[in-house]
């Protein structure tokens, strides 16, 4: 009777395939991208066009790794795009008045400020997610705004414009900020009590308050991190073009939040991972990339943008449901 019961329960090949490519799921969307990539565009695998592909997911990649972190305590941050664009703003005032590190630590140090903010409201006065960084959202557009006179402001330092169109070793310099902030993130993700407890907030708040853990300070450190991943995001985004513009990322964070969904992470909290954030990135950019070199209108990428995140959403369910 035993033998019966556990050849009973043992689960058939075919639902063995399909957990296998429901767990699998960004990793298998990321390599059909590439291959579907090569036959809608014979431009997609130039040279050229991989580095700006790379180039582009870099504000990206920084804003969804904050993000990530935020949404795995089951929150949410809807200033990323204002954030950078603020910052974008500051870094090209300071860099003429107080020269090019200070301003880039001034910048940083601003953008954690203002996560932090964000965190105050969420942990200290228990506002949702949604409204303190809707709140922060406005703000932080509505400062750069007001600071840069609603125009572009130019930056002249040539050592910081070279950076961001530079190439080290074949690639854009900026790839190896993300690289590297990527590797930390994952560090502090996989090894640090900070990336255990965070996951743990977001699969069950309510017993890790009862087992003495501090949530509040975890929640507003997740936000801090978010406000400067975007202060990277930012001054990195203005490396590129060489002007600080208070309309800089508008709508953008649509695109990180579907890049950390479509990475697997789930929006009630608890689950998700870094490196499939990374490859969530690298989905949505050659979705973007793709789209702009068949001329697809910016209002029909809103679209598919919107269906991805659908689509991202009831994968999540159908992976919940696997495992449970």
């Amino acid at each position: 009777m035993e033998q019966i019961s556990q050849t009973h329960v043992m689960p058939s090949f075919h639902e063995r395939v399909l957990k296998f490519f429901v767990n699998n799921s960004t990793l298998i969307v990321f390599l059909l991208m590439l291959v579907i990539a090569g036959f809608l565009s014979d431009r997609f695998y130039s040279g050229d066009n991989i580095t700006n592909v790379l180039r582009q997911s870099v504000p990206l990649g920084l804003a969804a790794l904050g993000m990530l972190f935020v949404i795995l305590t089951g929150g949410i941050d809807l200033s990323v795009g204002s954030v950078m664009a603020f910052i974008s703003v500051a870094v090209a005032i300071f860099i003429p008045e107080i020269g090019l590190w200070p301003a880039l630590f001034a910048s940083l140090f601003i953008a954690a400020i203002i996560g932090a903010g964000a965190g105050t409201l969420v942990t200290l006065f228990n506002i949702a997610p949604f409204i303190a960084t809707l709140a922060m959202m406005t703000i932080a557009r509505g400062l750069a705004l007001i600071i840069s006179k609603g125009q572009p402001v130019f930056i002249d330092d040539m050592s910081f414009v070279d950076f961001g169109t530079g190439y080290l070793f074949g690639l854009p310099k900026p790839v190896y900020v993300l690289v590297v902030f990527a590797l930390l993130a994952h560090c502090v993700y996989k090894y640090t009590v900070f990336g255990r407890l965070t996951i743990s907030i977001g699969s069950n708040e309510t017993a890790t308050r009862f087992a003495g853990i501090k949530v509040g300070w975890y929640k507003f450190a997740v936000y801090a991190l978010s406000g400067f991943a975007c202060g990277l995001a930012g001054v990195l985004a203005s490396t590129r073009t060489g002007v600080g513009s208070p309309v800089l990322s508008v709508g953008f964070e649509l695109d990180v939040i579907a890049a950390v969904v479509v990475g697997g992470a789930s929006l009630a909290g608890g689950r998700g991972n870094v490196m499939n954030t990374i490859v969530g990135v690298m989905i949505l950019s050659i979705i973007s990339n793709l789209m702009n070199l068949m001329n697809i209108s910016g209002y029909n990428q809103q679209v598919v943008k919107g269906l991805i995140i659908i689509a991202a959403v009831m994968l999540e369910s159908l992976k919940s449901r696997q495992r449970s």
